[in-house]
């Protein structure tokens, strides 16, 4: 990313946790709602993802202001049907209400061996990746899609110009050797995620590639047209077809699986950023020799690795979730870099609701 002369600043996990938490707390959520919901946040930002970090409490003020993000709300059952089971979101956290499905897919996945949990109409999940490592943690398969309803879409299908959806990540995660190391592939179907941009425009920087495309069908590095254009830029969608289809296939698993709808326009909009999921748990117990995949699983990691690299010691193989470990021992070590303008964004939020966070450093 190209940087500018935009001024950064370092920021102390426990500044950042305890922002988070004030600002959530005068939201209106109870203590354990803002400790679940913060502690999401900051995590991604320590893992590198700051587009899902505590940036996103300016939309969660503006959000829950409007009615379309309601505090204290937890995952609500409405179907259980023994290996599938059905959450309602009801607008409440996403942090909150994909932790709480999880876990229960989690429960029952230890008599069923496979589950299917879809949540629908809850309020930004914010990282996937998160409960992609719940599930690995507790020794199963995750594999999630996701979609976004109520929001503006933002990123153009191939061969498009105008956007038509979200950025629908996915989410493929596993055990590792150990519980530490869990293999954990989450990504957004466009080239970067939607916070990714704003985390750029905040910052005053552009991309290195060319990941948006302005609505007469040209490409650039800056995010300003998908903020400040009228109409809107939107971003590329991944690997050209692939990536396009891949987004709509997520589209619909989480959409239609989960009964909460898909981006068509048909659908209501309020310009709140509302999520839907699909995900399936699976118990590799049941499915062979656990001794055997764990051999099995290092010696194709040993066989990954052992492609000669160009720059191993600037560009190294790496396995899908290091590179989010590497980054989290070094931000808890160093502090987590966040521009001035998203700084001052965020504490302008928290003064809409009568706190004062202070200054970052």
């Amino acid at each position: 990313m190209r940087r500018s002369t935009i001024e950064h600043v370092l920021i102390s996990y426990e500044k950042l946790i305890q922002t988070a938490t004030t600002i959530l707390r005068a939201i209106g959520s109870d203590k354990e709602e803002a400790d679940i919901v913060a502690s999401h946040m900051v995590e991604a930002n320590l893992k590198g993802h700051d587009s899902h970090g505590i940036g996103m409490l300016v939309q969660y003020v503006k959000q829950a202001a409007s009615g379309g993000l309601v505090p204290n709300t937890p995952a609500h059952l409405r179907s259980d049907s023994g290996v599938i089971l059905q959450f309602d979101g009801n607008r409440g956290f996403g942090q909150r209400v994909g932790k709480e499905a999880t876990q229960a897919g989690i429960d029952r996945t230890a008599s069923t061996g496979l589950t299917l949990i879809t949540v629908s109409n809850t309020s930004h999940l914010g990282r996937i990746g998160t409960y992609g490592e719940q599930a690995a943690a507790a020794g199963l398969v995750s594999i999630s899609f996701v979609n976004v309803i109520a929001f503006d879409p933002i990123v153009a299908p191939f061969a498009g110009s105008e956007p038509r959806m979200g950025t629908n990540p996915i989410c493929i995660a596993m055990p590792g050797l150990t519980d530490a190391e869990p293999f954990v592939l989450d990504f957004a179907t466009s080239v970067i995620a939607h916070g990714k941009a704003r985390v750029a425009w905040l910052a005053g920087t552009e991309f290195d590639e060319e990941v948006v495309v302005t609505p007469q069908g040209e490409r650039t590095r800056s995010p300003k047209t998908i903020f400040e254009g009228e109409p809107a830029g939107a971003l590329l969608a991944m690997a050209k077809h692939k990536g396009s289809g891949l987004a709509l296939a997520a589209e619909f698993l989480a959409g239609l699986l989960s009964s909460g709808g898909t981006m068509q326009p048909g659908n209501p909009k309020d310009g709140s950023i509302v999520n839907n999921i699909t995900t399936i748990l699976i118990d590799p117990n049941r499915l062979g020799d656990i001794e055997w995949m764990h051999a099995e699983y290092k010696a194709m990691v040993e066989y990954q690795r052992s492609a000669h690299q160009a720059d191993p010691e600037n560009n190294p193989i790496l396995i899908a979730g290091e590179p989010e470990r590497q980054r989290y021992a070094s931000r808890m070590r160093d502090g987590v870099e966040i521009s001035d303008g998203e700084w001052t964004a965020i504490r302008d939020a928290g003064l809409t609701l009568g706190v004062d966070v202070g200054e970052a450093a």
